[in-house]
C-alpha cells in the first residue's frame, strides 16, 4: 500500500474488479488517486476513451488519508494570493461537480455546508487569528470575525478557553472515502476503465511526442498522457528528461468515533495544531502532522500524540472517544505548494503537486486538463501554474 493504516475508514461497498489494459485509448491517466480520476471521469463523459492505470488500488495514497476539507478561506496563507483565485473557482465548481458525481454514481459523497470554524485558544494566538482574518478580507475571502462565547454558541462542546474564532461560511467537506467510490463508478459508467496493481515503467515517444505508456501489462498507445501520480509523480525514472519539483509531504491522521456521552462536532473546527472534520456517520476525523520523511509510511507515537492532545486542548470530549482508526499518508507538494497544470511535452499533460488542496482543486483541475485536451485552450484562473514557473529566468540564472 501507499499509505499506513490501522483501522482506516473505507467508502461504499463497490465491485473490487479492475479492468484490463487495453492496447489503445485517447486518453491514458497514470495515477487512480482523486485527482487522475476526476480528470478521467471529466474526459470520459465528454467522449473520450480513457484508460487509468494505477500501480496499487485506487485512492491508496493521499486520496483515502485526506480529510475531504474545502477550505479556500481556512487553507488561506502569507503568500498564498495567487493560488486564491484558482481554489475560490474550484469551490464555485464543486456544487455542479457533487451534482454530477452523485447522479452518474448513484452513491452519494457526504458534502456537508456546516462551514467551518478557526478558532482561537488563550489570548497569545488572538493576534494571530486577527493577522489571518485581515489577509482573507484583503483577498476577499468570506469570513467572520466571532467573540470566545460566539464560538461556542455554534459548538458548545468547545473548551471555555476558546477566546475568539473566524467562520468560514462557504468553507465545506466532503467524506474522502465516498467521493473516491463514486468516482470509481462514474469513471466506469460513462466508459473510462480503471486498470490496477500495474506499474507505468515507461513512457513512449515518437518523433519528441509522448504517445503512451509500458507498464508491466503491456504498452498502451495514447493520443495524450496525463501524469496524475501524487507524491510519485517527482520520481525519478519516468521523464528523465523532465524534473518535477514534487515530493512527498508526510501527514498522520485517526478517527474518533462520537458519542452523545463524548458529544459531537457540527463543523469542520480548525486550531494552531489541528483539524478535526466530523463525518455523517459519527466519525471525528483529526488531522494531520506534516513531515519531512519521504516516503517512510510509519505511524508513530510522537505523531499520534500530536493529534490526540492538539483535539484535547479544544475539545475535551475526546477524552470518551473510542479510536476508530489511524493512518498516514503522503500529500503530493510542489516546491511553492501550488499545483503544477499543464502541457510538459507534446503529448504529455500533469496534474500533480496538489499538496493540502486536492479535494478543493479536485474541479477545477478536471476542468483544466480537459479545456486543454478537448479544446487546445488553456483557462486562465489556471495559467500561472504550468511547469514554466520553476524555470529560472535569464536574469536568475548564476
Amino acid at each position: 500500500m501507499h499509505a499506513q493504516a490501522i483501522g482506516r475508514r473505507n467508502g461504499p461497498a463497490i465491485s473490487p474488479e479492475t479492468d484490463r489494459l487495453p492496447e489503445r485509448a485517447d486518453v491514458a491517466v497514470i495515477g487512480a488517486g482523486l485527482i487522475g480520476l476526476s480528470v478521467a471521469w471529466r474526459l470520459a463523459r465528454a467522449g473520450l476513451a480513457v484508460a487509468v492505470v494505477e500501480r496499487g488500488r485506487a485512492g491508496d495514497g493521499a486520496s483515502l488519508a485526506a480529510t475531504g476539507m474545502l477550505a479556500a478561506a481556512a487553507e488561506h496563507e502569507p503568500g498564498g494570493e495567487g493560488l486564491s483565485p484558482l481554489c475560490v473557482e474550484s469551490q464555485r465548481l464543486w456544487h455542479p461537480f457533487r451534482d454530477d458525481l452523485e447522479a452518474e454514481s448513484g452513491l452519494t459523497i457526504d458534502y456537508r455546508r456546516e462551514g467551518t470554524l478557526v478558532i482561537a485558544l488563550g489570548r497569545d494566538e488572538v493576534e494571530r487569528l486577527r493577522f489571518r482574518h485581515e489577509l482573507q478580507r484583503r483577498d476577499g475571502l468570506a469570513a467572520e470575525w466571532l467573540s470566545g462565547p460566539a464560538v461556542r454558541a455554534r459548538e458548545p462542546g468547545l473548551r471555555p478557553t476558546v477566546t475568539a474564532g473566524l467562520f468560514c461560511p462557504d468553507d465545506h467537506q466532503v467524506d474522502p472515502a465516498r467521493v473516491m467510490a463514486a468516482l470509481r463508478q462514474a469513471l466506469r459508467a460513462a466508459g473510462g476503465r480503471l486498470v490496477e496493481e500495474t506499474t507505468v515503467t515507461a513512457l513512449t515517444r515518437e518523433g519528441g511526442r509522448v504517445t503512451g505508456i509500458e507498464t508491466s501489462a503491456g504498452a498502451l498507445r495514447a493520443g495524450t498522457t496525463v501524469l496524475a501520480s501524487g507524491a510519485w509523480a517527482g520520481e525519478g525514472g519516468l521523464i528523465p528528461d523532465l524534473a518535477l519539483p514534487v515530493r512527498p509531504l508526510k501527514g498522520q491522521s485517526m478517527a474518533l468515533q462520537m458519542t452523545p456521552r463524548s458529544g459531537r462536532l457540527t463543523h469542520v473546527v480548525w486550531t494552531e495544531q489541528v483539524h478535526m472534520a466530523p463525518k455523517d456517520d459519527g466519525t471525528l476525523i483529526v488531522g494531520a502532522t506534516v513531515e519531512e520523511t519521504g516516503f517512510d509510511p510509519h505511524l508513530t507515537a510522537g505523531g499520534l500524540y500530536a493529534l490526540l492532545e492538539g483535539a484535547r486542548r479544544a475539545l475535551p470530549g475526546v477524552e470518551e472517544m473510542r479510536v476508530a482508526g489511524v493512518w498516514s499518508g503522503f500529500r503530493p507538494t510542489s516546491d511553492d505548494d501550488a499545483p503544477i497544470l499543464g502541457e510538459a511535452l507534446p503529448g504529455l499533460v500533469l496534474a500533480a503537486g496538489h499538496h493540502r488542496n486536492g479535494y478543493l482543486l479536485a474541479p477545477v483541475t478536471a476542468e483544466a486538463v480537459a479545456a486543454l485536451i478537448l479544446r487546445g485552450e488553456t483557462l486562465p484562473v489556471a495559467a500561472p501554474f504550468g511547469l514554466a514557473r520553476f524555470t529560472p529566468s535569464p536574469r536568475e540564472t548564476p
